[in-house]
């Protein structure tokens, strides 16, 4: 099994591109996307379509509902099986995606951490009734570690205090005797490279593809069903609608909103990438295609 990264911005044609390549070279494509991993949000996440998904085996697609929890380890058990099945059925492995945080782990590792007693789970459940405590109490204990997790991550905040709790060690002791150990390597990593304008371009004519397609509908559902609390309904191009459906913005407002917001996302994607993962190429997608070709055949 020979296995390709291909990170980039939204809207930058990572998946048309995974898929042309799996298409031609044997490949499954493990999807490294936050919102294309919840069933029914399709339009909002802009997830391959069925037809597309039935082409190729994708891994990380229509996963868990969208009131289902997932961390970075749900990513990693998606990658053990992906590249698993790949190697059973001698097929190459394709990682597309976004969000470049879950391909960064992959690369460098997660540190082990140890099982968490019933006795600390029902302590910590206690302490995080008032989750600032449980923050304050960590951070005047750790905060070279605690200055990285913002106060309102509770989910993080209760793992730490899990942690510190079942060893008495700070975050920061446990993990420097526990250093992770990476899930892949012997990879090869490309960016697609796009310029600003056309970027922009791509991601209004996308939005208002959406809208066109259905999207309105499709989170009036998803909030009838599921409500508005799951994060998966905090995410950009649902929260738009949703002030749209409470006559916050006009339709034309909510589509330039989506638009706007997720032109920073892309931004704030291609500042990460830049800075977190120093052998990639950054090429055209012509050249990834040609590299790609180099690299399967």
């Amino acid at each position: 099994m020979k296995t390709i990264a291909i990170i980039g911005p939204t809207a930058s044609g990572k998946s048309d591109l995974a898929l042309q390549i799996a298409l031609k070279h044997n490949a499954y494509i493990l999807s490294l996307d936050s919102l294309s991993i919840y069933k029914e949000i399709d339009i909002a996440s802009a997830k391959p379509s069925q037809k597309e998904l039935e082409r190729v085996r994708h891994f990380g697609i229509n996963v868990l509902s969208p009131n289902e929890h997932f961390s970075v380890a749900t990513f990693i058990d998606l990658y053990h099986d992906a590249a698993t099945q790949a190697r059973l059925n001698d097929k190459n492995l394709i990682i597309v995606g976004g969000t470049g945080f879950y391909l960064k782990t992959l690369l460098n590792g997660l540190s082990e951490v140890p099982p968490i007693s019933n006795t600390t789970r029902i302590t910590s459940a206690t302490i995080m009734m008032r989750p600032e405590k449980a923050y304050d109490m960590l951070y005047k204990v750790d905060q070279t570690y605690m200055k990285e997790i913002k106060p309102n991550d509770t989910y993080r905040i209760e793992k730490m205090l899990q942690l510190y709790l079942e060893t008495d060690q700070t975050p920061t002791e446990w993990f420097k005797q526990h250093p992770p150990k990476p899930f892949i390597d012997n990879i090869k990593l490309f960016e697609i490279e796009i310029d600003r304008q056309t970027l922009r371009d791509r991601i209004k004519i996308r939005t208002v593809k959406m809208a066109a397609m259905g999207l309105i509908d499709e989170i009036a559902r998803l909030e009838h069903k599921y409500t508005r609390y799951p994060n998966s309904m905090k995410a950009i191009g649902i929260i738009e609608v949703l002030d749209y459906l409470d006559g916050i913005v006009s339709k034309e407002e909510m589509i330039e909103l989506i638009a706007t917001h997720t032109g920073q996302l892309a931004k704030r994607q291609q500042t990460f990438n830049r800075n977190q993962f120093s052998d990639k190429k950054v090429l055209s997608v012509a050249m990834i295609e040609k590299e790609a070709n180099k690299i399967f055949n």
